[in-house]
């Protein structure tokens, strides 16, 4: 498996803006950290069991159709340039601000949302699928794997309310040179799959 740009594919995609991280800092910055870890705790819930639920969907793809494994390594690669691309030509929606959350700021909420957030489902399939499954398909493997990948996307949502208005501060300020550092590192990750 090659380690650096696995890791560095989850990073960049778990900690850059999406539905997670976004309506934690919002509620961080509105409730307070306290009260927005239960939010993030089911964010954490949720990711979990749509890792599994990737995982076996990924085996199954792979134990029925064997020589689909080339062309979901080069689709992860297509979407991982796509992330990037997308990354670079983000926008402000300072408007998303505006919406009350409050009764959003839950437990339930935070695992119901991972059902509904396609850039989470599109991450699992395309981590699994591109830097797990060609090296472990164990259960065991598959189960760690999915309780790392809901590990690393409970921090990252974590982080997100912990900074609050602190990191969405910094994001405005460098938010071009943020997005162009993150998308270069995807770009390389996604080439590095490709010539492994």
């Amino acid at each position: 498996m090659p380690l650096l740009s696995f890791l560095l594919y989850i990073f960049v995609t778990s900690f850059t803006p999406g539905p997670n991280n976004i309506m934690a800092m919002l509620f961080a910055n509105k409730y307070g950290l306290r009260k927005t870890t239960k939010f993030c705790l089911g964010v954490g819930a949720g990711f979990l069991v749509v890792m599994l639920l990737c995982s076996y969907f990924n085996v199954l793809l792979q134990n029925s159709i064997p020589k689909i494994e080339f062309f979901m390594t080069v689709l992860g690669a297509i979407y991982m340039v796509y992330l990037a691309i997308k990354i670079i030509l983000s926008k402000d929606k300072d408007d998303d601000k505006n919406n009350d959350e409050n009764r959003n700021n839950s437990f339930f909420m935070g695992m119901l949302l991972q059902f509904i957030n396609p850039k989470g489902i599109l991450y699992g399939i395309t981590a699994i699928a591109t830097f797990i499954l060609p090296y472990h398909s164990s259960n065991f493997s598959l189960i760690m794997y999915s309780l790392f990948l809901a590990f690393v996307g409970f921090v990252s949502t974590f982080c997100w309310s912990l900074f609050g208005s602190v990191f969405q501060k910094f994001l405005s300020k460098y938010k071009s040179q943020f997005n162009i550092v993150m998308a270069l590192l995807l770009m390389y990750s996604a080439v590095s799959i490709l010539i492994k």
